[in-house]
């Protein structure tokens, strides 16, 4: 009976001891993703970020803009059909996370190319 009890103890400290770490391992991966969450992406991230939530949709000219990313900053390139696409375009890279601005090269067929200032 004695031999019962103390391993019963021991195992119910052992539980104590697994909720407790898993515990303080789930604290350290939230505090570590909120750390990560709140540094600015550098830009090969941001650029392909953009891509992953203006590029969603089957229309989206994927084969003709090119995106890219200096400081923040994300750079659109290329043509499109029309200038309503442009600002759809523009307005969708506005609203990712982690813009900081947006740099519209975009153009219409038959326009001329916008170059960068």
């Amino acid at each position: 009976m004695k031999l019962f009890l103390f391993v019963l103890a021991v195992l119910a400290v052992l539980a104590v001891l697994a909720v407790v770490t898993g515990a303080a391992a789930q604290y350290f991966l939230v505090r570590e993703r909120r750390k990560a969450d709140s540094e600015p992406l550098n830009d090969p991230t941001l650029a392909r970020k953009v891509e992953s939530e203006i590029f969603r949709s089957a229309e989206a000219p994927k084969a003709t803009v090119d995106v890219n990313a200096e400081n923040g900053v994300v750079y659109l390139r290329g043509e499109v059909a029309d200038e309503g696409a442009i600002e759809a375009l523009v307005s969708a890279t506005r609203a990712v996370e982690g813009v900081q601005g947006v740099e519209c090269l975009l153009h219409t067929p038959g326009a001329p190319a916008r170059m960068k200032a």
